[in-house]
């Protein structure tokens, strides 16, 4: 029986019924006693080891709602252009990176933003002039659009006569010539030709990720798929060798991919299988693009324009995906930026929600279809229709919404919505309907750090202090709310409550230590919040040496 106590810090445990406490004690993995020091001791026994905090604060796990955890891992030995602030500079960090490839290997990475390189897009020429021999696939920041050279097109066999497939786009010139910017579906007719990576490969990706997660005070994760129709099997696949190899040390919710839906129907697959270490989630669909690629599903065209993003899924075939998925016992992880794209998936749950309600109705034993146990939720949901703000809660859905989204788009939001930017990245509207939220990052999309979205919650703003109001700042949360979108919304979302989401007697060990009290410093200096300590299951698994 092992036993650790942790005293003189400054507990912010989210548990409604004791806020704050100065002493906690752990056994065999969970939370035994949390209070003041005598209560505590007591509890744990005289001479149980401790740790003095020296007044530092403790709070609960951290957990990211949305992560792409072997992408992010991978990205990181590409070529990155996140910091490339026009055309030029990514040209030039492409021309470095493909000096060090051997022959015939492709160029793959990606981070660029064109909305930073005044608007416009990149074109394959530009490519060429930089990459001209090897194949290059290189994926816009939100995963919605790629930028490949010539010799990818050639070798993919897409030419100006090429239609445009289903959900996707093949971006054209004036002249009717493939300007090399693929959209949504598009981007699969040269993903299909590229190598697979290695197993190897993925799994240095993953380790790698998970460290950083650890790093950052993240004790938990949802992974769902990336846009790659591969993703959601391999990476499970990948984290159940690392769980029988000893090796998982964050405790993971994986999403499966929608192609792999009648693959997990005939094997009864359900959500909420597995551990407290593994376990599998819900069926991830993709109603719509993103805003940066101009492909989010609207109701109404984009500011100045006729375009009205780009619906992944027709209308059927999106109810078809979601009244099966739930029938079999399998939570719907719907993907949706655009107020169209979030009406569209409200409206299929709500069908599907009555066609259940209709059948228990008929048969009471549920016999033919099995309720999830996870509740539905919809990613992003980045506009919603103010009309549409209440539906979350009274349908029970999840909001699972990444914050740095808000302060890293603002600008583009600004532009391609305008007005309709009142309800946009809505936290503070959603929660005050009763919604849950689910707070993540997107990575490698954005940062994976959770401290720089706790950051963006409380404030709107930039780190560099900018707009000074906060961009529409009537949506911002406490830094309270904010941690509870970090700790207990992603709880509910995983049908954990009685296990994650705050300190308390039985909960999991999962618990941070921070260098910095975020109660006691500025708003504007949470992103810079460094961890001490990050434990999970009762055992350190990271600690900061200054």
């Amino acid at each position: 029986m092992s036993t650790l106590v942790l005293y003189n810090g400054s507990m912010y445990t989210l548990n409604p019924g004791q806020p704050q406490a100065t002493t906690l004690a752990i056994r065999d993995g969970h939370i035994l006693a949390v209070g003041d020091e005598q209560t505590v001791v007591a509890a744990a026994g005289r001479h149980a080891p401790g740790i003095n905090l020296y007044g530092r604060a403790v709070i609960p796990g951290l957990t990211d709602a949305h992560v792409h955890l072997t992408w992010h891992g991978l990205v990181s030995q590409r070529v990155r252009l996140e910091q490339a602030t026009s055309l030029e500079m990514a040209c030039t960090q492409i021309a470095g990176r493909t000096a060090t490839l051997t022959p015939g290997a492709w160029l793959r990475g990606g981070g660029w933003n064109h909305t930073n390189w005044d608007g416009q897009w990149p074109q394959r020429a530009d490519l060429d002039r930089v990459c001209p021999d090897h194949p290059a696939f290189l994926v816009r920041k939100d995963g919605h659009s790629a930028w490949v050279n010539s010799r990818a097109l050639e070798l993919a066999g897409i030419d100006d006569q090429t239609p445009d497939p289903p959900g996707g786009q093949i971006q054209r010139d004036e002249r009717g010539q493939v300007t090399g910017i693929l959209l949504e579906a598009a981007q699969e007719l040269v993903r299909a030709i590229i190598p697979a990576i290695t197993p190897a490969e993925r799994l240095a990706a993953l380790r790698q990720a998970q460290f950083e997660a650890l790093r950052y005070g993240l004790t938990s994760v949802h992974i769902p798929p990336s846009p790659d129709p591969d993703d959601g099997r391999t990476t499970l696949h990948d984290l159940q060798v690392l769980r029988a190899c000893g090796e998982l040390r964050l405790r993971c919710l994986a999403h499966l991919a929608a192609p792999d839906l009648e693959a997990a129907r005939s094997l009864g697959l359900r959500s909420g299988l597995g551990d407290p270490w593994l376990r599998t989630g819900g069926l991830k669909v993709f109603v719509d693009g993103s805003l940066g690629s101009e492909t989010a599903d609207m109701l109404e065209p984009y500011e100045g324009q006729h375009n009205t993003g780009i619906p992944v899924l027709s209308l059927a075939e999106l109810h078809q995906l979601v009244s099966t998925a739930r029938h079999a016992g399998i939570s719907l992880v719907i993907h949706a930026i655009g107020d169209a794209a979030n009406r569209k998936a409200l409206n299929a749950l709500q069908a599907a929600y009555g066609a259940t309600a209709s059948l228990a109705q008929r048969d009471p034993a549920g016999n033919g279809w099995h309720a999830p146990v996870l509740p539905d939720r919809i990613e992003h949901a980045q506009l919603v229709h103010p009309d549409d703000l209440a539906r979350f809660a009274a349908l029970g859905v999840v909001a699972s919404m990444q914050p740095v989204h808000a302060t890293a788009d603002m600008l583009v939001a600004d532009r391609l919505w305008g007005a309709r930017c009142v309800t946009a990245y809505a936290w503070r509207s959603l929660r005050s309907a009763g919604a849950t939220l689910a707070f993540g990052s997107d990575a490698p999309v954005e940062s994976f750090n959770p401290w720089y979205g706790i950051h963006a919650v409380v404030t709107r703003q930039r780190m560099d202090g900018t707009p000074m109001a906060g961009w529409y700042p009537e949506q911002r949360l406490s830094l309270s709310e904010a941690l509870h979108g970090y700790c207990r919304g992603p709880a509910v979302a995983s049908a954990e409550t009685h296990i994650k989401g705050m300190l308390a007697p039985g909960m999991l060990a999962d618990l941070v230590v921070l260098a910095v009290d975020p109660y006691q410093i500025a708003p504007t200096a949470l992103h810079a919040v460094q961890v001490d300590l990050t434990f999970v299951d009762g055992q350190v698994q990271f600690e900061r040496h200054s």
